[in-house]
């Protein structure tokens, strides 16, 4: 901005340095990566939450994909929960995804707003710009884009993204005007009131950390109701999909609406094959026996082996696993490097852990087992095997 040429006091140099000011606004998010995910256990004793696999990479670089979409450059992870993992995360992904990634650790549990009073130096950095705030379990089809012009149509100190949902008495409903300003929030209302819940991302004015104190608040209840009292609270409805995929019936909901959406807009992302029947995601690295029906509502990772015979369909086969011959699964998530057994039948949501080993002709119904066990025996009723 020194520029010689942009120094002198007309209206037009005026105008090219507003200009470049906007161009040079550096566009940043903040991800609530949380802490235990105790929900999607045993798989997060093995690996935090927002790195777990979902269609094949990491949860949270799908945020980070829509919001680099959106001109993001710069992601803030607040995190309390292996650090060291998260480390070794953005070594791995700052270059792949060309967007710069920075921890924001917490000393103990700070909820949804005090992350954001303890990443302040880093969130405001003097130019006004809004940031994004997200919930790191939430799948969506992310208008991030759309967000951020609502936020600024309305000169908005916070603008929140709800979805509709059937049954809102089982929320906390978003009540708002015609023009999308929020009005207040009902929390389990007994009598219909909306139909609108909060999804999880925002967009925020520098402004609103005014409202933070640096200690474990929740945004949602100690800090928003307070900007809709001030008029300055909007919401964007979402017209697309929406889930929190944080426990596992809700991960493979998750998957079945991401795996439709990818069939309307990116079909070419989708498996082809006489084996795959459906929508079904499957690594380039993954080998498929022969004689296989594979779908509907499946992802299978990298170097996976699935061998002749094997029926799978809603479920998720993370990277390395090994299937044996003629073996079922349905409505299940199969961990990292386990390996089952030919001839068997997993159903009703088993979860297995990391390197979990099942010998051959098992059945195993509504399973939890964790990581690096092994299963010589059927699990015929719902059980967590230790």
């Amino acid at each position: 901005l020194n520029c010689p040429l942009l120094t002198g006091r007309t209206k037009e140099n005026r105008y090219a340095v507003e200009l470049l000011r906007h161009i040079c606004i550096i566009m940043k998010a903040l991800i609530l990566v949380g802490g235990y995910g105790t929900r999607l256990r045993p798989l997060t004793l093995s690996c935090p939450k927002p790195l777990i696999e979902f269609a094949n990479k990491p949860m949270i670089v799908h945020q980070m994909e829509a919001l680099r979409g959106a001109g993001v450059t710069e992601v803030v992870l607040a995190i309390n929960y292996q650090p060291e993992v998260m480390m070794g995360f953005i070594r791995e992904w700052e270059e792949k995804l060309g967007m710069k990634i920075v921890c924001s650790q917490e000393k103990e549990p700070m909820g949804t707003a005090g992350p954001l009073a303890l990443a302040r130096d880093i969130l405001d950095d003097g130019s006004g710009s809004p940031f994004f705030v997200l919930n790191s379990d939430v799948i969506c089809s992310y208008p991030l884009k759309e967000m951020l012009a609502v936020h600024r149509a309305r000169d908005a100190e916070a603008t929140l993204l709800v979805t509709r949902v059937e049954d809102p008495s089982k929320y906390g409903v978003v009540v708002m005007d015609e023009y999308g300003k929020v009005e207040r929030f009902v929390e389990k209302p007994k009598e219909f009131v909306g139909d609108k819940i909060n999804a999880g991302i925002y967009v925020c004015s520098p402004s609103v950390l005014d409202r933070i104190s640096l200690r474990p608040t929740s945004i949602e209840r100690e800090v928003f109701p307070h900007v809709a009292a001030d008029n300055r609270l909007y919401a964007h409805t979402l017209n697309g999909f929406w889930m929190d995929i944080g426990q596992p019936k809700d991960y493979l909901r998750g998957l079945h609406l991401y795996l439709d959406h990818l069939r309307t807009y990116c079909p070419q992302n989708l498996g082809k094959g006489p084996h795959l029947s459906g929508n079904v995601l499957v690594a380039d690295s993954a080998k498929i026996g022969s004689d296989c029906v594979i779908g509907s509502n499946v992802s299978i990772s990298e170097n996976c082996q699935i061998g002749n015979g094997v029926r799978l369909s809603n479920c998720v086969i993370m990277s390395g696993v090994k299937i044996r011959d003629h073996t079922k699964i349905e409505n299940c998530i199969i961990g990292w490097h386990s390996q089952i057994g030919a001839w068997s039948r997993l159903e009703g949501f088993c979860v297995l852990g990391e390197d979990v080993q099942c010998k051959d002709e098992l059945h195993l119904n509504g399973a939890i087992v964790l990581p690096h066990k092994e299963i010589k025996e059927n699990v015929s009723q719902p059980a967590i095997i230790l």
